[in-house]
């Protein structure tokens, strides 16, 4: 009887065990979305004005240069750098250091273009620099008016460059740049 029971038991546990081949779990994408941008006007006294994306908070530049700020977004754990130098008689100087920059991200990125930015209602002029692969920064940006103003800025996560896990935030921190340029304005 001992043998009957063991016999039963295990051929129902032989049998619920019968199952369909198990499959491996399609590739799951990351969804992230964030909210639409809202903007509003900067003008911390500074020889420049623009419109920021409401998320993002303005701080102090670590090194406590006037007019270097950093636009802070905590909700996707990054930053844009901005910096301001006055030109004089250094535009040269000042122009050949911003378009290096980019390059030194040469040796993480797969790719680096940039598309040369013109705005003649608000007289400004640069480049804007868009980086792909495991870079530290994602897009890097200057403008100037030629004559008196130069501003740089770059993107900045606050973790291990990872280019498929940040690219929605990148995608997102790129637009608000194109606003950022659209709507700067020198004093």
């Amino acid at each position: 009887m001992r043998n009957l029971s063991l016999t039963i038991i295990g051929m129902l546990m032989l049998f619920a065990s019968c199952k369909d081949d198990p499959k491996p779990k399609p590739k799951g994408f990351l969804a992230l979305e964030y909210p639409e941008p809202e903007y509003e006007i900067v003008d911390f006294g500074c020889p420049y004005t623009f419109e920021k994306n409401k998320i993002a908070s303005i701080s102090e530049s670590r090194n406590k240069v006037p007019c270097w700020i950093n636009l802070d977004y905590k909700l996707l754990n990054g930053s844009i750098f901005i910096t301001y130098q006055p030109v004089k008689n250094n535009l040269d100087s000042l122009l050949a250091d911003a378009q290096k920059l980019p390059l030194q991200h040469t040796i993480k990125a797969d790719a680096i273009e940039g598309d040369i930015y013109t705005n003649e209602y608000h007289n400004t002029y640069g480049m804007f620099y868009e980086v792909d692969g495991d870079a530290a920064s994602q897009a890097q940006f200057y403008l100037t008016d030629s004559t008196d103003h130069f501003i740089t800025g770059s993107v900045y996560f606050n973790s291990l460059p990872n280019y498929d896990s940040i690219i929605p935030a990148a995608s997102y921190l790129k637009k608000d740049i194109r606003h950022l340029m659209e709507s700067l304005k020198f004093k």
